[in-house]
């Protein structure tokens, strides 16, 4: 393979360097493009676009793959959890027995949240939906725990211990205040996804009784949401934390950009599709041919990545067959699931685009039997991310290469005119 790549540009050549990333990815180094040529590239999208080289997570959508640092994510789903998971996204290798007590022991003390911030939640108003909320929360961190301009490790464990473990806690409360119930505060004694569903359900005349199976599945579905490379939230983390923004700002940018229905929304939009075909009573075959006659679209099915089967896909879908068959979980909605999957995977029109099952065709139904509202259910998803966010914040921030992300563009607007007094204008 050549080492360098050339471009003739008005009958002038130019080298660029090959970068070979350790999975055999290649990419064309074209920092130098601008200055040397006077052109730039044009990439709607960023699809073919290498941002950074990372050591986070590597995707091969052609094969199906997903790994982080450089474990299969079938293998942590089978033997890992997600605090261990984290830790591995954070820190690149597994923890041994006393990192692990340290990073857990360090995850409870950092639970609370400064008890002015319920001043905060008191200004919102009753119907404000839980994202909204979460964001600007977040955002406000900075307010009640200051970051300095120059960090040292002790500053970032901090950081990423109030980061992991508050957010639980923000939208746990903001979740209170939005059906009129009292705070639940986060306890010391349950671990980190029992505390989150105890903090949601539990009440001053209800005791929460903690199912296993649904603690292992909401596990789960934060050990499947951890990180997935450089998808919109984390390149929008990415590109604030460029400009050395203060850390709770960061993440409240990429809270903001997981919102999008096209991106963290749209396990909601798949629970909403299954609900309209079980209130109209609408067959799944006829609604797959209407949407075979651009009549919708079929939600939770394709990715902007994989061209194969989402590997989170596989395992979440079992967890659902597991999960539903509990007595008071069965759900007929994932019955109309397995049916639309069953007929899209026979099916050309299907195929023939590379339509099949992502994670979150399976990933709603798994929350709404653990008890969430569908407007939770994008928050849940930013509580599995951000480790990943943060992983990918500490990689930046210590790459010597990194500098502020800038973008360029191609102008297409007018040219250079006058400005015409308003009483002389048409």
């Amino acid at each position: 393979m050549p080492d360098k790549a050339k471009i003739t540009l008005d009958g002038k050549t130019y080298e660029y360097p090959v970068i070979v990333g350790t999975e055999g990815e290649k990419a064309i180094d074209i920092s130098a493009l601008r200055a040397e040529t006077g052109y730039i590239t044009l990439d709607n999208g960023y699809g073919n676009t290498g941002s950074c080289q990372s050591a986070i997570t590597f995707i091969d959508g052609d094969k199906g793959i997903l790994r982080y640092r450089g474990i299969p994510i079938e293998e942590l789903a089978e033997k890992s959890f997600f605090i261990e998971t984290a830790y591995l996204l954070m820190y690149g290798e597994l923890p041994n027995s006393q990192d692990f007590d340290t990073f857990s022991e360090r995850l409870n003390k950092s639970s609370l949240i400064h008890e002015e911030m319920m001043n905060i939640f008191a200004g919102y108003p009753k119907g404000a939906h839980p994202m909204a909320v979460l964001t600007s929360v977040v955002a406000s961190l900075a307010a009640f725990y200051p970051v300095k301009d120059n960090l040292d490790p002790a500053d970032e464990e901090v950081i990423i211990a109030n980061l992991m473990s508050q957010i639980r806690t923000i939208a746990a409360v903001s979740y209170k205040k939005s059906i009129g119930e009292p705070v639940v505060y986060p306890s010391n004694k349950l671990k980190f996804v029992e505390n989150f569903l105890n903090m949601m359900f539990a009440s001053p005349v209800k005791d929460y009784q903690l199912d296993p199976d649904v603690v292992k599945a909401l596990d789960m579905f934060f050990l499947l949401s951890a990180d997935h490379e450089q998808n919109c939230s984390t390149s929008t983390v990415r590109m604030a934390g460029s400009s050395l923004a203060n850390i709770y700002a960061v993440i409240g940018a990429g809270i903001s950009a997981l919102w999008g229905k096209l991106h963290g929304g749209a396990n909601q939009e798949v629970i909403e599709m299954l609900e309209q075909i079980r209130d109209t009573r609408t067959s799944p075959a006829a609604f797959v041919d209407a949407i075979k006659n651009n009549k919708g679209k079929l939600m939770g099915f394709g990715h902007r990545v994989y061209k194969n089967f989402d590997p989170r896909a596989k395992i979440i879908k079992g967890l659902c067959h597991s999960l539903l068959k509990k007595p008071g979980l069965n759900d007929p909605m994932f019955d109309i699931a397995l049916k639309l999957e069953e007929i899209a995977l026979k099916d050309d029109y299907f195929l023939s685009r590379k339509l099949y099952p992502n994670v979150d065709f399976y990933s709603g139904l798994i929350l709404k039997a653990a008890g969430f509202p569908v407007n939770m259910f994008t928050v849940l998803f930013a509580i599995g991310r951000v480790p990943g966010w943060l992983a990918h914040w500490r990689e930046m921030r210590h790459d010597k290469n990194t500098r502020i992300n800038r973008p360029r563009q191609v102008y297409q607007g007018p040219t250079q005119r006058a400005y015409v007094p308003i009483e002389k204008r048409k």
